[in-house]
């Protein structure tokens, strides 16, 4: 944001910092308007206006167009992504949809770790809001740690207030998918696939009751099991074991 041509005034030093944050807000916060980026910004502990925010999120080149031509949907990134070499380091989480046997639909909430491909959770339910989808996150939480990033598509459960402001608390980036491109959530979409094929069109769920007993029973079949390719035919808990070892060794 640097001045050029002929103005001569410099930046001053508190615009500076409220510069170097804003930036540093909408790289992590990729899909946040200069409103919300804005909200943030208060949050931190910056003093400025609305109207000094945009100014700022105009002159950074920032904005985002909500519909773009689709050779330019690219650009929907401010910054690639790093790569994944660690435990917790990125979970990948999506939904999928399945029927009892009687027709009754329901939803299930696939979690999983994308360095090590353990299924952190399978939970079906007849309908799903952003409070369970929390709750999910917490109790996870507890159990292994949190993430540093959480990648997911658009969806209302998502892309709401609730998990936003679990992940301000918790200290978590969410990484939302580009609206058609399910190859950016590849890691999910690939386990989904798997638990479809293996599972679901496998079998004959009676119950809600029933539905839970079978996924977990197949969760844990996958992690402590069911070799993995991409992971030299070890399972994924033999995988996690691996990696924890190496590092304790380092």
């Amino acid at each position: 944001m640097s001045p050029s041509g002929d103005h001569k005034w410099k930046i001053p030093v508190q615009t500076g910092l409220i510069w170097r944050g804003h930036v540093s807000l909408a790289a992590s916060r990729v899909r946040h308007g200069y409103r919300r980026l804005h909200i943030l910004l208060l949050r931190e502990g910056y003093r400025l206006n609305h109207k000094r925010t945009y100014r700022l999120y105009r002159e950074e080149g920032l904005s985002i167009r909500s519909k773009i031509p689709k050779r330019k949907r690219a650009w929907r990134y401010r910054s690639g992504r790093p790569e994944i070499a660690s435990v917790n380091q990125c979970w990948a989480m999506d939904f999928m949809s399945y029927a009892l046997f009687d027709g009754r639909p329901f939803r299930l909430l696939t979690i999983v770790d994308c360095h090590t491909r353990e299924s952190l959770a399978i939970v079906p339910r007849t309908n799903f809001r952003a409070p369970q989808v929390v709750d999910v996150l917490d109790q996870l939480e507890k159990e292994r740690g949190k993430p540093q990033t959480v990648r997911c598509d658009n969806g209302p459960e998502f892309a709401g207030r609730m998990l936003d402001q679990w992940a301000h608390l918790s200290g978590v980036e969410i990484d939302f998918s580009r609206p058609g491109k399910p190859t950016d959530n590849a890691f999910c979409e690939a386990f989904n696939g798997r638990l479809r094929a293996e599972c679901l069109n496998a079998s004959w769920f009676l119950s809600m009751a029933d539905a839970i007993d079978r996924l977990d029973e197949w969760r844990r079949h996958y992690n402590n099991d069911r070799p993995h390719t991409s992971l030299g035919n070890l399972t994924p808990n033999e995988f996690a074991r691996q990696t924890q070892t190496a590092r304790e060794i380092a």
